[in-house]
């Protein structure tokens, strides 16, 4: 009979899962690993070998940690659900026009609803990963908070899971340094996988080519959008552009056009294929709506403005802001303005070092050109 109970963790291959499946063996749970299979880098098109958390060698290497310990190790195969549901959803945004973030929906969408089903079949109380984030009760809610180590800090890409999905989840890189997980695993004389690089790629564009992925993934894509206007903010035509789906907001390079200073996408219109450019401070915006929201820290702040710092990416510093919940979306105004607010992107609302709550950004704006009816 273990110390603690059961818990499955999710094993990637990779330094932190696993050292987090080694650090809860250690701490007396009955760890059961569980490594998932999403993609098939093949599929994709791509031309370098396949790398990353679905390859080969990640597997071996969770299952490696799995047999010197002793405990059991199995593999998800989620291709089919990741496929419909990220693929296609990373997909669709860049055909809207927007810039989809799909890290954060795997791990709210996906992952998390996958593990506890695979976790209540093998009676496991608790799921775990090797996230650097930290989980805490507070007021009868479960809410997430900054891992210690800044740099690693990922509290940004768990805005989305549950209430009760983060009751039965354990972290526990979240009170470590990445310089201590590694030491670690040198003490344990792991040196696989200190030596291992990270990958930061999007998993199912290992060459980290976004728009050649749209390009195979869609049939005719690159003939139905090319051949678009890039324009200035007021409609001046400067250049041809192929096609909106392949610019993001903010880009200043390969944009393929010399207008004699740098100029950057500040805005993409998908109903008249027009990428706008302008200047770097023209991608300024005093404040943006955000959908889709899912509370953490407070359930509700319908009539209760609420001062945060709010992140608009996953490397952005953060902004001081105050949000309103109007419905179901947050209204976010800035206390200074912010550049390169991109729709399709998840925002985060901190307070302190707690999330209150996130959602997808649906629109920026300047406060010479918001209404708020």
């Amino acid at each position: 009979m273990s110390k603690h109970g059961r818990i499955l963790v999710a094993m990637s291959g990779g330094i932190d899962s696993s050292l987090a499946a080694v650090l809860l063996h250690e701490q007396g749970y009955e760890v059961i690993g569980m490594t998932m299979k999403t993609w098939d880098y093949a599929s994709s098109g791509g031309s370098k070998k396949e790398t990353g958390c679905c390859s080969l060698d990640s597997i071996n290497d969770a299952r490696n940690i799995a047999v010197n310990l002793g405990f059991p190790h199995y593999i998800l195969d989620i291709r089919e659900e990741f496929g419909d549901y990220v693929i296609d959803h990373f997909t669709g945004e860049y055909l809207e026009g927007r810039t989809p973030n799909p890290c954060v929906l795997c791990n709210t969408h996906i992952k998390w609803d996958a593990l506890l089903r695979r976790a209540d079949k093998l009676d496991c109380e608790f799921i775990a990963t090797g996230h650097y984030a930290n989980i805490r009760e507070e007021n009868s809610r479960f809410v997430i908070s900054k891992g210690i180590d800044t740099w690693k800090d990922q509290s940004y890409v768990l805005w989305g899971v549950s209430q009760d999905s983060l009751s039965r989840t354990k972290l526990p890189l979240g009170h470590l340094k990445k310089s201590e997980i590694r030491q670690m695993a040198t003490d344990k004389e792991f040196y696989d996988l200190v030596n291992k690089k990270e990958s930061y790629e999007i998993c199912f564009v290992p060459d980290n080519d976004y728009r050649g992925f749209l390009k195979r993934r869609v049939e005719g894509l690159e003939e139905s959008v090319k051949g678009g206007n890039f324009v200035f903010e007021d409609g001046t035509v400067v250049g041809k552009h192929e096609g909106y789906p392949f610019y993001t907001i903010g880009q200043r390079k390969g944009l393929g056009i010399a207008l004699g200073s740098p100029v950057f996408v500040t805005e993409i219109r998908k109903e008249t294929n027009e990428v706008v450019l302008g200047k770097e401070k023209e991608l300024d915006k005093d404040g943006m709506m955000v959908g889709k929201l899912v509370m953490q820290k407070y359930a509700d702040l319908q009539g209760k403005p609420l001062e945060t710092v709010t992140k608009v990416r996953y490397k952005h510093d953060g902004s001081p802001a105050q949000i309103i919940q109007e419905g179901d979306k947050m209204k976010v105004l800035f206390h200074e303005p912010v550049s390169a607010i991109a729709p399709g992107q998840a925002a985060v609302f901190y307070e302190g070092d707690d999330v209150v709550g996130g959602g997808w950004i649906l629109k920026s704006f300047r406060n010479d050109d918001f209404t708020m009816n």
